[in-house]
């Protein structure tokens, strides 16, 4: 896949594992599910995911190789407590009549370029960064936190202004 816009690749193993033993990745196992601005989904684990890096690798849930994921070619990826997540459980829409402001950071309110609309939290997010972590307003969501790539957003917004990002994009929608 040379020069292909696409950049999900698998590695060879040897040249994960030598990068792996040089020392670079976490320590922490990760639950991760990679959000492509293509549409694809990809689940897996990873150890050596960090913001200011351009790209990380995966090892798929459903088994074999890991694959080297290019933060670029992502929307986002969501940091999820299991892979399945609950079926019947209905996410919370907006913010609810949360505070303005929580340990988690400041309201925060993301419309992707596919209509996708995410409302949380954040501590980190400046406009001219590639990408931000923020937590989820539904503290019972399956995401632990994710990790947007700016270059993915149509808009973004903090603040009193996550507030109204969030009831226009909703009222705009069916339920």
């Amino acid at each position: 896949m040379t020069g292909a816009a696409f950049s999900l690749y698998a590695p060879d193993q040897t040249e994960f594992e030598r990068w792996f033993a040089e020392g670079t990745g976490m320590t922490e196992l990760n639950r991760v599910v990679a959000h492509f601005t293509d549409g694809k989904l990809l689940k897996g684990t990873t150890q050596d995911f960090f913001p200011n890096r351009p790209r990380f690798h995966l090892q798929p849930a459903s088994g074999g190789v890991p694959v080297e994921v290019r933060c670029r070619s992502l929307k986002a990826l969501f940091f999820v407590k299991e892979f399945a997540g609950n079926a019947n459980r209905r996410d919370l829409r907006g913010f609810l009549n949360s505070p303005g402001e929580t340990a988690q950071g400041k309201k925060i309110a993301v419309r992707f370029k596919d209509g996708e609309l995410l409302c949380g939290y954040s501590l980190s997010y400046l406009p001219d960064r590639e990408g931000f972590f923020m937590f989820p307003s539904d503290s019972g969501s399956n995401n632990l936190r994710i990790y947007v790539i700016v270059a993915a957003t149509v808009e973004v917004k903090a603040g009193p202004s996550a507030d109204a990002l969030a009831q226009k994009v909703l009222a705009a929608r069916p339920e």
